[in-house]
């Protein structure tokens, strides 16, 4: 709950300087107020941590801040409820406008299933679902009174300012063009939220076991290598995601995000090179939409991407997401201008983009691949004439199949893929393919919950993306995915609405063929690639919503508070709560200077292969042949003896939960890995 708490602070500051608006805000300042406070409560009391965990509504901590989180809800429930039965017939015509009969009763069960986790027992689970409805309930009613109790003149003032802000209301068509402003100052917001994440939550530091591979992997590559030379005892320097295999010890992951990092390598600025990413997305994301819909609605949902809290940990990580979304967002931007102009020039650049992701993620290529085919061959639009369409089909194909000579070169064939031989070799042959069968997974307890792959598994795994969706992809204390609900649950569906809702369908349901969903682990980032079409319906959501108005800026200042409501309150709290020592990876742990100065040291660190060995490796330098210190895993006695007889000549070292002991006798040394010997490794 600490994260929680420790933005309890913050939040009521910001309650304090909103109280302070204007006289005609006055009323509306307060629910506004209450929203903040209720969000601030609210995560107070789910736990979640920096451990592979995915967070739960817990009311067993600190009895103090229970009891404080809980009055604030329960005055927040209590105001709610009489206000909305004060307004009771205003709210029965407008919900009555907006979800015509079993839409209603439909628009609360999809809120209900997506407001907790699936967990065990199932009374407690359930209990969990109907506390964390409540609450969601409770700060939709508060946000829909934030807007309702807006007055006319203050409502006239918002709209002439939005207009000025987000353009004139009215517009249908879309309204194609270039950057402006607005776009860059959305895409410098992104990179600041995303370095303040990295910077002070992440301390520029990998944490997570692929993380640290991309990055040992970015490094070898930067200085020209396609694999590293074998170590001298393969025991001592075990990674996860790292091969010994045909005299190449290598990181079987697809090149293309590697390479990438590798450029933030070069420049020693890794850490900077996702954040950059992030922001190039806001911009190419702003043109699509431009292409798609009307300038108001284009910059509505830029507001909404570049402040999503699972965009911005994602950009703050060093994973591939947020290369593999600009790709795919370049790529669609090649078709939807192609469509709009039949140049060929966009589409080698869109198929440039796809063929890239190919390099990255394969089976979101294919993913990509077949939406943007559909869309280039008439779904949802115009048809490309056969030149650009050549030209997309050409262009990708030629980019993608740059994989074929790095596969060669690693494992001797071009059509076998390094990952799929990796897990063939370390867990057994088919243990990663697609499909279902009890020989499904690499036993990894407590993410994979039954052994092998069934149906079953993959609806139970899907309602835990959909959960992680709800609460990352916003940030709303109403559930992130309710404006997604109220575009589903409506009668109208636009071609543009088809393929993204194709699209979805197809990331969604591919991932249902694959025993692991991702874990917990940044959000439901098996399905980032249908963050563009969760966008688009909350676009569609917000405009049934403005309809459904009198006064449509009251739509617009639901999203708005919400927006604001998260990005004080829910960012800060995950950013502390989970990503601060994440996995159990302190780098001030190993960002001594000591340690980096070291020369003709063996440092043997003791702990787990991760993160104490894991975030220590990446102080060595293996593709630099100049550097003599050397971190390796105090594994057993028998990994130490075989070190010492490789290196019997550097100055030992021991590294204890950051502490550098030495040197050290190679008695010494052995006497600490015979009494590690018995831990857990």
């Amino acid at each position: 709950m600490g994260g929680g708490q420790a933005w309890l602070g913050f939040s009521a500051a910001a309650v304090f300087v909103v109280v302070g608006l204007s006289r005609a805000w006055r009323v509306a300042a307060l629910w506004i107020a209450l929203a903040i406070a209720g969000q601030a409560a609210a995560l107070s009391l789910y736990v979640a941590g920096p451990t592979v965990t995915y967070q739960h509504l817990r009311f067993d901590g600190e009895r103090a801040s229970v009891t404080a989180a809980v009055v604030v809800l329960l005055a927040q429930t209590v105001c709610v409820v009489v206000a909305l039965g004060r307004r009771a017939r205003e709210v029965r015509a407008f919900v009555g406008r907006l979800l015509v009969g079993w839409r209603a009763l439909a628009f609360v069960a999809l809120l209900a299933l997506a407001a907790a986790k699936i967990s065990r027992p199932a009374e407690r689970s359930l209990l969990e679902f109907a506390a964390a409805a409540s609450l969601h309930l409770a700060a939709l009613g508060n946000l829909a009174l934030v807007a309702m109790s807006l007055p006319q003149a203050a409502l006239a003032r918002l709209e002439d300012w939005l207009a000025r802000v987000l353009g004139r209301r009215g517009a249908t068509a879309p309204d194609p063009g270039g950057l402006d402003g607005f776009a860059w100052t959305c895409a410098g917001a992104a990179f600041a939220l995303a370095v303040a994440c990295n910077v002070f939550a992440y301390e520029r530091s990998p944490h997570v076991p692929d993380e640290i591979v991309y990055l040992l992997h970015a490094r070898y590559l930067a200085a020209g290598e396609l694999w590293l030379a074998p170590p001298s005892v393969p025991a001592a320097f075990d990674l996860d995601l790292m091969l010994l295999d045909q005299g190449k010890w290598y990181c079987p992951v697809p090149p293309g995000w590697p390479l990438v990092l590798a450029l933030g390598v070069r420049l020693g600025v890794p850490w900077l090179v996702n954040p950059l990413l992030g922001a190039a997305s806001v911009l190419v994301g702003y043109l699509l939409l431009r292409e798609l819909v009307d300038r108001r609605s284009a910059r509505v949902g830029t507001v909404l991407l570049a402040t999503s809290p699972w965009f911005t940990f994602l950009n703050m990580s060093f994973m591939t997401h947020a290369l593999t979304l600009l790709c795919a967002l370049v790529a669609a931007l090649g078709v939807a201008r192609a469509r709009r102009t039949q140049g060929v020039g966009a589409c080698i650049a869109g198929g440039a983009a796809l063929g890239v992701i190919a390099l990255i993620r394969p089976l979101d290529a294919l993913i990509v691949a077949g939406a943007l085919g559909l869309w280039a061959i008439g779904f949802g639009g115009t048809r490309l004439k056969l030149a650009p369409l050549l030209a997309l089909v050409a262009s990708a194909a030629a980019v993608g199949a740059l994989t074929l000579p790095y596969n060669a070169a690693l494992t001797g064939r071009a059509s076998s893929f390094p990952i799929q031989h990796y897990v063939d070799v370390v867990y057994g042959p088919g243990k990663n393919n697609l499909g279902f069968g009890p020989d499904r997974g690499l036993g990894w307890s407590g993410l994979d919950p039954w052994e092998g792959h069934s149906p079953q598994e993959a609806l139970v795994t899907s309602q835990f993306n959909l959960f992680a969706l709800d609460a990352e992809l916003f940030g709303w204390a109403c559930g992130s995915l309710a404006l997604v609900w109220l575009a589903l649950l409506g009668a109208r569906r636009s071609r543009t609405d088809r393929a993204m809702a194709l699209f979805a369908f197809a990331v969604i349901g591919s991932s249902w063929l694959y025993w692991f969903n991702g874990g917990p682990d940044f959000g439901a980032r098996y399905w980032y690639l249908a963050f563009v079409p969760l966008v688009w319906f909350t676009l569609s959501g917000l405009r049934r919503a403005s309809e459904a108005c009198a006064a449509p800026a009251r739509a617009e200042a639901f999203v708005g508070v919400a927006v604001l409501a998260s990005l004080v309150t829910w960012t800060p709290w995950r950013a502390c709560d989970k990503y601060r020592d994440y996995r159990g990876v302190r780098p001030s742990q190993v960002a001594a200077p000591k340690l980096r100065e070291l020369r003709d040291a063996l440092v043997l660190v003791d702990g787990r292969r991760h993160p104490e060995f894991a975030q220590a490796a990446l102080l060595n330098r293996f593709e630099d042949p100049r550097s003599t210190a050397t971190f390796a895993w105090l594994r057993d006695v028998a990994t130490v003896d075989a070190l010492l007889a490789t290196m019997p000549n550097r100055t030992l070292y021991c590294l204890q939960t950051g502490q550098l002991l030495g040197p050290l006798t190679p008695e010494a040394v052995r006497e600490i890995a015979s009494q590690a010997q018995g831990s857990t490794r």
